[in-house]
């Protein structure tokens, strides 16, 4: 992966920005719970981690014509109850730190719609990023490039330009589309131009060691 020339970092949400597991997890056993559903089993985990929440709805309650009823439930319970058990990935805010410090385009690109604000505030990133872009700010969510794209066009980049760092099928098919470089986080199965465990890691991978103190 050839660094040289780039200007942006865009970051997936979650499994990449955050461990968000345990908080999915329990946000979408409690609406199964409401319709006298099981809880989630593990392939419906790692779907719904990839989804927005529409397509998760569909896909969890398929059953049903109406799915209103759903998204009104969600609307009480509200996911702002499990933002506090969304664990912050280790080293986020130094590479942060050091991205900023070499002046390089901080971005977000996630399915995630109107939680996104919200878990920045809680987790004192609002001011932490450039440019942030939910599956609500574009026509088609990932894996579609839309994301990719809106940010290139906020900051007027090539495609090259931009490092993206995921962990899902949807955020590779969305690099590739968009025909940025890709970094899989904890992730090797995923095809990549390179691949990270760790935010240490990505730092290193985009040569940022001379900004670490």
């Amino acid at each position: 992966m050839d660094t040289s020339g780039i200007k942006a970092v865009v970051f997936d949400c979650d499994g990449v920005m955050f461990d968000t597991a345990q908080a999915n997890r329990k946000f979408y056993n409690e609406i199964l719970k409401c319709f006298n559903k099981p809880p989630l089993d593990d392939e419906q985990f790692q779907n719904i981690h990839m989804m927005t929440v529409t397509t998760a709805v569909e896909y969890l309650f398929p059953e049903m014509d109406d799915h209103r009823p759903v998204y009104e439930m969600i609307k009480s319970i509200g996911y702002a109850s499990v933002i506090p058990f969304m664990l912050m990935e280790p080293g986020l805010l130094e590479l942060l730190d050091n991205l900023k410090q070499a002046g390089l385009v901080r971005g977000v690109a996630t399915n995630r719609t109107n939680t996104m604000g919200k878990v920045l505030i809680e987790h004192k990133l609002k001011k932490a990023f450039d440019i942030v872009v939910t599956a609500s700010d574009v026509a088609n969510p990932k894996p579609f490039p839309d994301q990719l794209e809106k940010i290139m066009d906020a900051f007027a980049l090539l495609p090259r330009q931009i490092v993206f760092i995921g962990d899902s099928i949807y955020d590779q098919k969305a690099a590739e589309s968009a025909g940025t470089w890709f970094i899989a986080f904890k992730q090797p199965g995923l095809q990549a131009h390179a691949h990270a465990v760790s935010m240490a890691e990505v730092g290193e991978l985009l040569k940022l060691s001379k900004y670490n103190s």
